[in-house]
């Protein structure tokens, strides 16, 4: 061979090696994040789980991959969309709420799991306790059943007349229905209040428990701090305030579209904590091992505009203590 055919050889064979070097790269690591909701109302929710990839190390598209499923309230097709996860394999299931969170613990024993959920873990089966998993789940708990008592007692200080509290629920999301309408009926004979439960967990449900709202004129709306409801929080403010009803929920996205008042957890702040734990999981660490987290800070939000429109007066008290008022 001569020299110079033995050079265009070797050139030939050096051009071909970064594709055999791209084709041999292993692929990323895949997420699979499953939430009740839409991507249209939830991009402050995505960019917090990014944030929290990104204090891990991890960059989405650079080095991982996050495949996003919003069930829209659409639940039939939960279990097939698990199923089809866990049959990949793949890296960690991600499961900001209680209805997928669910579903993938009983899909699944091995893959990770990194859930938020706002009922006790443990009493919900996902973890052997708090310190300690022990399993293949862990997360973040974040107390709404345990804060139900006190936003219904911000409903009685805002409009002390009020006897009749309309209280909406999602029944596919059971344990949170359940554990809302408990503690609201519990807190709500200490303060001489009615509770009367709606349930909705579709759009034309919502439509026809603001059709019966219209008939029996409640002094006040509570909505359960559903992950569906939390979705539709938009319209839920918008037909409240067509219909003059002082509307109450556990997030301020409704409120900033008219909705009275707020008072839980910052939704978003919650999902960079289930991403935290999610590029934990992906550098190495074991669900086992990394201990629930429980939210403490809340947040009470409150719309004065809404408020004079509804001709109702903030008391002092309450607005000093407000960690955001929208006027």
């Amino acid at each position: 061979m001569q020299r110079r055919d033995f050079i265009k050889l070797l050139s030939g064979a050096a051009a071909g090696w970064p594709l055999v070097a791209r084709a041999q790269q292993p692929a990323l690591p895949v997420i699979g994040l499953i939430r009740d909701g839409s991507a249209s109302t939830s991009a402050r929710f995505v960019a917090g789980f990014r944030k929290g990839l990104n204090e891990n190390g991890f960059i989405e598209g650079q080095n991982v991959t996050v495949e996003y499923y919003w069930l829209e309230g659409q639940y039939d097709r939960l279990p097939a969309l698990v199923d089809n996860l866990v049959r990949r394999q793949v890296a960690v299931l991600a499961t900001p709420g209680n209805v997928p969170t669910h579903a993938a613990k009983a899909a699944t024993t091995t893959i990770p799991i990194v859930f938020g959920v706002g009922e006790d873990p443990v009493k919900l089966g996902l973890v052997a306790n708090l310190a300690r998993p022990g399993g293949n789940a862990t997360g973040i708990n974040f107390f709404t059943s345990e804060v139900i008592g006190k936003r219904l007692r911000l409903v009685h200080d805002l409009i002390p007349k009020a006897v009749r509290v309309a209280v909406l629920v999602n029944p596919r999301n059971a344990s949170v229905a359940e554990s809302t309408l408990r503690e609201a009926q519990g807190a709500a004979a200490t303060m001489g209040l009615q509770v009367q439960n709606h349930n909705a967990s579709t759009i034309a449900e919502i439509d026809a428990a603001f059709a019966a709202l219209a008939r029996e004129r409640p002094d006040a709306l509570f909505v359960a701090p559903d992950a569906f409801l939390v979705n539709r929080g938009v319209q839920l403010a918008a037909l409240a305030k067509r219909d003059r009803i002082p509307a109450f929920f556990s997030v301020r996205e409704p409120v900033e579209a008219g909705g009275l008042m707020s008072y839980g957890i910052d939704l978003a702040e919650m999902f960079r904590h289930v991403g935290a734990y999610t590029g934990r999981i992906l550098r190495g660490d074991k669900p086992a091992d990394l201990p629930v987290l429980q939210a403490i800070k809340l947040e009470l939000v409150i719309n004065l505009q809404t408020a004079r429109a509804l001709g109702i007066e903030i008391p002092p008290g309450i607005l000093s203590i407000a960690d955001d008022v929208i006027d």
